[in-house]
């Protein structure tokens, strides 16, 4: 291969412990020499490429540790519902009407995105709203937490749910007072509309496999990539995996279509099948690779599904919603445990975060592993004496900063006060926890610079402020919880997520440096190239 070159003329944001060095030296793919700019074309040798940054600044290739690459994929090509195209009922009916018009008969019309605090009734829409589209089909809006889908009155006939239906386990279907479906299904209770042959998550998570055809999947899942790549995003961690997705990426890869670095967490519904088949540890390529388990404790926060014992502002009797019960969760992740797996659970409300740590320090005294590297995703809503019991256990929040100033006013509405501690990332750092920072997209955006942007001001869409400057990132905090310890949350810290010698040359090429632009500029700094292997993305390859 031989592909040699020499990048400089602009800083270099290493997110190791080498100070501003003037160039990096490749080869074949990996990081050669990083230092002088003398020394690193002595490294490369004679002949090697130069690679003139132009004043733009270099960074490691974004490492997203917590996404859902297939969905943001296939959410993409739904209707948006979300700000600024959507903000009312009307301007909703409207934009699932216009994609109404362009679908053949009985199509199914879907959407993605919707939020109560977007809305200016200051409510999820129901059946009765939905049926103003269509009645002789499907219409079905995905809530932005991905954990509900509403439906209409058609979608509720087709597949018997009734008020005569009980709640399966683990999911939720919302009753009027009379005790008739609203369209509203939560979590587990998606299940009910992915049809005999779609993927049913049960108690295990909610159910995000929307059924497509196969080689529409492909093409979706490869338009989510471009758009992760454009980001800036070299490394993903895929937080939900069934066979839908495991299926997915197989064949992007096998038709060359997958540049993206994908980590497969597998949802816990086959933790069975993987002990059975002894997949006890890492297994792939640095493409992709399975990495472990996902596993789910509770809800969504804006869902009104995260689980709380003390309960809800609004309703001190409504705590949330369980996918297990503590004994049963405690026992999934024993067991994954003693197996060799790393698990990561999504755990939003502090009741939940204290089941996940009761089970990870039952698992530790059962078998002592000391780098476990366990994992909270989300970890939204722990207690100040959960904290440092997170540190002690060495368990990794996995947490979203956007998610913060996209929803952060409906969690002052529903939990009171206690929003001012959503993502309490300074009190992490004191405690000696690494921060991490991801997505969780198609939730909010594959967008870092929001991301560390909004970890560095705690601001909401709607002009709140969480909490106060303790509770902040510096802006070089968060890249490094973007990078470095993003790929450290996915065992990947030794070949990706810093630039040092040996690693993978995985870049993000920057409009400017964000440790040099002001804080309220920080969001309009562009990602002008991507590079994974040692070269910029070809994008017409994906």
């Amino acid at each position: 291969m031989n592909r040699r070159a020499v990048i400089s003329g602009g800083p270099i944001l290493t997110m190791a412990d080498d100070p501003a060095p003037e160039a990096v030296a490749l080869l074949d793919g990996r990081i050669l020499a990083v230092g002088s700019l003398d020394d690193c074309r002595d490294a490369a040798g004679r002949g090697a490429a130069e690679v003139d940054l132009g004043g733009r600044a270099l960074l490691p290739g974004f490492v997203d540790a917590h996404t859902h690459p297939l969905m943001l994929g296939q959410c993409a090509a739904w209707v948006d519902c979300a700000p600024p195209e959507v903000t009312s009922m009307d301007a909703l009916v409207a934009a699932l009407g216009r994609r109404r018009d362009g679908l053949p008969p009985t199509a199914p019309v879907w959407g993605f995105g919707v939020h109560l605090v977007d809305m200016a009734e200051g409510r999820n829409p129901t059946a009765a709203d939905l049926d103003r589209v269509a009645t002789d089909r499907d219409v079905a809006v995905m809530h932005r937490s991905g954990h509900g889908v509403m439906v209409n009155t058609h979608c509720l006939t087709a597949n018997g749910i009734t008020r005569d239906l009980p709640d399966p386990a683990g999911g939720w279907i919302e009753r009027d007072e009379q005790g008739n479906p609203t369209g509203a299904l939560w979590d587990a209770a998606i299940d009910l509309i992915t049809g005999p042959e779609g993927v049913k998550t049960l108690n295990h998570g909610p159910n995000i496999h929307i059924p497509d055809a196969p080689e529409r999947l492909v093409d979706l899942l490869c338009n989510a990539q471009t758009m992760l790549l454009k980001a800036g995003i070299t490394s993903v961690t895929d937080c939900q995996v069934t066979r839908r997705e495991m299926e997915t990426y197989l064949s992007a890869r096998d038709d060359g279509r997958l540049q993206l670095r994908v980590s497969m967490l597998t949802l816990s519904t086959l933790l069975e099948a993987l002990v059975e088949l002894g997949l006890r540890s890492r297994l792939g390529d640095d493409h992709l690779a399975f990495a472990g388990l996902k596993l789910y404790a509770d809800g969504t926060l804006t869902g009104l599904t995260a689980y709380f014992e003390s309960g809800y502002r609004f309703d001190p009797c409504h705590h949330g919603q369980l996918y297990h019960e503590p004994d049963e969760l405690r026992r999934l992740i024993r067991r994954a445990h003693r197996f060799g797996l790393q698990t990561g659970t999504h755990a939003q409300g502090d009741s939940a975060i204290q089941i996940v740590l009761d089970a990870v320090t039952e698992a530790l005294a059962d078998v002592d592993r000391t780098d476990h590297r366990h994992r909270i995703e989300h970890c939204g809503m722990p207690s100040e004496e959960q904290v440092p019991e997170i540190a002690r256990l060495g368990i990794q929040p996995v947490n979203q900063p956007t998610h913060h100033y996209l929803v952060g006013d409906a969690m002052l509405d529903k939990v009171g006060e206690r929003a001012h501690r959503y993502n309490p990332y300074g009190e992490f750092v004191r405690a000696g926890i690494l921060p991490v920072l991801s997505s969780d997209t198609p939730v909010s955006g594959p967008d870092p610079l929001e991301a560390v942007w909004a970890a560095a001001t705690r601001a909401t869409r709607y002009g709140s402020v969480l909490g106060d400057e303790a509770q902040r990132l510096s802006v070089e905090q968060g890249l490094r919880g973007y990078t470095i310890n993003g790929a450290r949350a996915t065992r990947r810290e030794h070949v990706v997520g810093s630039i040092e010698p040996g690693k993978l040359a995985d870049f993000a090429v920057l409009s400017a440096d964000p440790l040099a632009t002001p804080l309220d500029e920080l969001r309009a700094i562009r990602v002008e190239e991507t590079w994974v292997d040692g070269a910029p993305v070809d994008y017409r390859r994906l």
